[in-house]
Parts: C-alpha cells; sequence; structure tokens
C-alpha cells in the first residue's frame, strides 16, 4: 500500500484536505498499487496488536476502515472499536462500508487529532495505526498519546512504509515510486498528492529509531519488525 504524504511545509489543515480529497479512490488505488498485498500486511499488523474477544480497541488514522475491520472482526459483538481519522470524508467511506456488513460490527467513527486524541487514560486493550505515523506533524506526541490512551500491557501495532537499509532495494522502491505509484496518481490527477513520498521516506525514522522513539513516549517493550525487503515494516510497542 502507498499512502500519500505531507511535505515538510504542510500544516494539519493541508494534510487533512489532502486525505479528504483522495478518500474516493483510496481503496482502489491500495489495490492497484500493492497488489492487493495491503491487505495481507494490515491482518499482520492486527495479529501483532493481540485484540481478544470483548475488548475495547482504537484503531488511529483509520483512513477507510480496513484495520478497523479486522479489529472488529477479532473482538466480536461483545467488544468495540474506535476508528478515529482527522478525514471527514474517509471516516465517511469507511461507515458506508462498515454498513454493508451483516451483522454490524461494533465500530464508532470519529473525527479526531492522533496528536491529541478525546478519550482517557488506560481506555484501549490494543491499538493499530497503518500508514499515518509517517504523516502526522509531531511523531513523539502521537506515540506518547497512543502510550497514555492504552491500558498497562496493551499492544499497538504501527503499520508504515519505510526507506530501505539496502541500496539495491532503495532503487527497486525508487523505481516503484516513479514508474508506478507517479503514473497512478496522474491518472486520477492526484500527481501533487503523492509526489512527496519518497521525501517522507527519507524523514521517517527507520526501525531502530521508532523503537527508541517509542521506549522514550513510555512504552516498556517495543520492536520493529520489517514487510517486504524493509520497504514496509511494524513497530510493535506494549505499554
Amino acid at each position: 500500500m502507498v499512502s500519500p504524504s505531507s511535505s515538510p511545509a504542510s500544516s494539519a489543515p493541508q494534510v487533512q484536505a489532502l486525505f479528504n480529497r483522495i478518500a474516493p479512490v483510496y481503496d482502489s488505488l491500495n489495490d492497484q498499487l500493492s497488489w492487493g498485498l495491503h491487505r495481507v500486511w494490515k491482518c499482520m499488523a492486527v495479529k501483532w496488536a493481540n485484540p481478544q474477544p470483548g475488548d475495547t480497541c482504537l484503531d488511529l488514522c483509520c483512513g477507510s476502515g480496513d484495520l478497523a475491520l479486522l479489529l472488529a472482526e477479532a473482538v466480536g459483538s461483545q467488544g468495540r472499536v474506535y476508528g478515529v481519522d482527522f478525514a471527514a470524508v474517509q471516516l465517511a467511506v469507511a461507515d458506508r462500508r462498515a454498513q454493508q456488513i451483516i451483522p454490524s460490527p461494533a465500530i464508532t467513527w470519529q473525527q479526531g487529532d492522533a496528536l491529541d486524541l478525546p478519550f482517557g487514560e488506560n481506555t484501549f486493550a490494543a491499538a493499530t495505526l497503518g500508514y499515518g505515523l509517517r504523516n502526522v506533524m509531531d511523531i513523539p506526541r502521537c506515540l506518547g498519546e497512543l502510550h497514555r490512551v492504552l491500558q498497562s500491557g496493551a499492544i499497538v501495532a504501527v503499520l508504515d512504509m519505510h526507506r530501505p537499509a539496502e541500496p539495491w532495494l532503495q532503487s527497486l522502491q525508487q523505481w516503484y515510486l516513479d514508474h508506478q505509484v507517479v503514473p497512478a496518481a496522474q491518472r486520477l490527477g492526484l500527481t501533487e498528492d503523492y509526489a512527496y513520498i519518497a521525501p517522507s521516506l527519507e524523514r521517517f525514522p527507520r526501525g531502530p529509531e521508532q523503537v527508541i522513539l517509542a521506549r522514550q513516549a513510555g512504552f516498556r517493550d517495543a520492536k520493529h519488525y520489517g514487510i517486504a525487503g524493509g520497504m514496509m515494516g511494524v513497530l510493535v510497542a506494549q505499554k
């Protein structure tokens, strides 16, 4: 999956507008650009988060709802999932998707800021964050908010794109961005929205740095797992 990214000069309202703008084509473009593999990676992230039947869970930066729906399946009818996103149009897409499922999953869709979550301390038994950490304005603060709202022992799984360490994989990733992502975005009139992915990957902390940031945010245990040769990865942090 390839998520658009904010530029260094982007403000929070600009990021919000970007994700509202791409919402109608977000799912189809992700399927096309990842050859459907993003769904496998999301299942892996949910498994790492370890939601249990009856749990109350959080999917932060939920977008069109893939991870929230997987969490809802795991917690069952006695559990509850909160899907939180900055972009109202993305939440509307997620809600429409959920309404097509019978019986309806126990999900509350809520507009909110990843840097100022509208929940009390120790609220959630598990959390996921898919393709969102790279786009927040303050990564340490976002991780701190996740730590605050998680219960003791709870796990958050953070899935995102990364710049791989191996030079040949970096070249392969850049070829993919230049020859697959940009043309696909251009056909949809979204060239500028997807133009900042490469710079965002350069700025995004790599796995070992994310582990340090998670521990600085208060998580007692943190590990990072590379996927697809390190072009994707999951930070798994336990409170």
